[in-house]
């Protein structure tokens, strides 16, 4: 290389390197969240952390688990045992949790990785998929909070692996869900850590009247994985299970897609149907629609570059040929933004939401390194990049006072004080668990109100109560707003409850929903700022309202 080539590719560089951290400082049109921390004075008081083996998960599932429709959280605690916290939070006001127990033997909530919330055997309540390092655990929701472990009942192995991965969907004609599980490092294998890569598992249920899990089939080959997500690619109906796996480890390996159709063994697809060979660091998976054409785009996060993954438009619809938009779109977030650490970044979770309801997704990706990679940064913070009208995204994390100096793993986007405004829950490794509360739109004076929002509950009969698969359409003025209701991906991360849209300044709204079986319900008429149920079948939809702040 000339001494010219080389002068223009360090000033290319260094270029790059101001613009990153230059990135925070980007003036935006929209609303910035005023995020505030507090998990010590909300009654939060946990860490992830242990060995090598919890590097990575530090997984926290957001759920009802007492029937009151606030947001508990069940936070997983590594080589420290996992607590539930009930949440006590007074309607729009300081974040209030307490500690409670679950009725589970303390042995279980050990080497715990990460959770995520579905009703499994159609009762009405929230139970919980527990991943831990070793034996897999399905609690079975018994109202205020109580669980029970039901593996045997339910032919459920939670063998020994290293757990890192979960995904569930209802097949047509199923009573219970499908359950996907993603394993690590195969430790016990010879010449481990590398190309040891532990089988993954997808378990239909068995015909009957209660959950059996009893005939697993494995997803072979399988790579390292630490993040899946079913997901209706292509609008046919029939999810697909997207796997991000870690190229640490594997050999050979790359990003994957199953067919998983009805009554068909799975099987992968292939480089003849269009599925291009992408090989990364995958850590975790969030998908949304974000040009309100049904087909999702995919955030996969990575040690290094985010990819940001779109059906390329000069393909046909029905092949899974995607292309990276990360870059256009200001969303590679490589490298830390602020804090003086010019090294690439680490990404663990990711998930879209619309944290100033402006009626535009952004993206949430928290960060941190592994443990001391050296030719990574070690002072890496959470993103917040907020979506823009012209489709792009701008950071603005340290405005929004996420910049902590902690690693992160796990986290949830929720409502936690039902006020309209996403809150923000991260765990982090071996560090406390950070808590922020959305206190509104910061202003240099303040804070004022953010825009108008909805939050949608959808409700089925006999099974799949929650709709899980459904599409939510929500149509305010001239724009359209889509949400997918889906258990898996993020990074050993899931949640449950109301659907959270923002509105900006529309007061009113239509919504659609297109059922998991692929019908559509008539188009119902709200107010915003309202908490709405509906329920299929029903001509209206419903409110539901917050008890009022002195009742807490």
């Amino acid at each position: 290389m000339t001494g010219r080539a080389l002068l223009a590719g360090a000033v290319a560089l260094w270029c790059g390197l101001a613009s990153a951290h230059a990135q925070d400082a980007t003036p935006v049109a929209n609303d910035i969240p005023d995020l505030h921390e507090e998990a010590v004075a909300a009654g939060i008081d946990h860490t992830y952390a242990g060995p090598w083996e919890f590097f990575v998960g530090g997984g926290v599932a957001a759920f009802d688990c007492n029937s009151d429709r606030l947001p508990d959280l069940f936070l997983a605690g590594g080589t420290n045992p996992a607590e539930l916290y009930r949440n006590d939070s007074p309607t729009g006001g300081a974040l209030k949790f307490e500690k409670v127990a679950m009725g589970i033997p303390a042995e279980d909530l050990t080497h715990v990785i990460g959770a995520y919330p579905l009703d499994i055997d159609g009762d009405g309540l929230m139970d919980l998929v527990v991943l831990r390092l070793g034996r897999n655990l399905v609690l079975k929701g018994k109202g205020d909070c109580r669980f029970e472990v039901e593996n045997g009942a339910w032919a459920f192995d939670g063998g020994r692996d290293w757990t890192t991965a979960f995904s569930a969907t209802w097949e047509k004609g199923l009573k219970f869900p499908t359950l996907a599980i993603g394993n690590y490092v195969d430790r016990m294998a010879p010449g481990a850590p590398w190309g040891t890569c532990a089988d993954n598992q997808l378990m239909r249920p068995a015909p009957g009247d209660r959950p059996d899990y009893s005939d697993p089939a494995v997803l072979r080959p399988s790579y390292c994985s630490l993040s899946m997500l079913f997901t209706d690619w292509n609008q046919s109906g029939v999810p697909a299970l997207r796997v991000t796996n870690d190229r640490q480890y594997y050999r050979g390996g790359e990003e994957q897609m199953w067919h998983v159709d009805s009554g068909k063994p799975p099987r992968l697809y292939t480089a003849s149907e269009g599925w291009r060979h992408l090989s990364i660091y995958g850590m975790g998976i969030a998908q949304a629609d974000l040009y309100g054409n049904g087909y999702p785009v995919y955030a996969l996060t990575s040690m290094g570059d985010t990819k940001l993954q779109q059906l390329d438009e000069e393909s046909d619809t029905d092949r899974p040929v995607y292309k990276d938009i990360a870059y256009p779109l200001g969303v590679t977030a490589a490298r830390p933004y602020t804090g003086g650490d010019v090294r690439p970044s680490t990404g663990w979770h990711s998930q879209f939401a619309d944290f100033n309801n402006d009626g535009l997704l952004d993206l949430f990706i928290s960060k941190g390194n592994v443990e001391s990679m050296p030719d990574f940064a070690a002072d890496d913070p959470d993103n917040l990049l907020l979506g823009q009208w012209d489709k792009t995204f701008t950071e603005v994390g340290a405005r929004a006072g996420i910049a902590l100096p902690r690693r992160g793993r796990g986290a949830a986007a929720i409502d936690l004080n039902m006020d309209g405004m996403l809150d923000l829950v991260v765990v982090n490794r071996e560090a406390p668990v950070s808590l922020f509360r959305n206190l509104g739109a910061r202003m240099s004076w303040g804070d004022q109100p953010l825009g108008n929002w909805l939050e949608v509950e959808l409700v089925q009969s006999a099974t799949n109560l929650n709709a899980v698969g459904a599409r939510i359409s929500v149509k305010a003025g001239n724009d359209t707003m889509d949400r997918t209701i889906a258990v898996g991906g993020g990074h050993a991360s899931g949640q449950a409850g109301f659907v959270h849209i923002g509105l900006g300044t529309a007061e009113r709204a239509e919504i659609r929903v297109r059922w998991p079986d692929g019908e559509w319900s008539h188009s119902y008429r709200v107010f915003a700022n309202n908490f709405v149920r509906i329920e299929r079948g029903k001509p209206d939809a419903e409110y539901w309202l917050p008890e009022p702040p002195a009742s807490r």
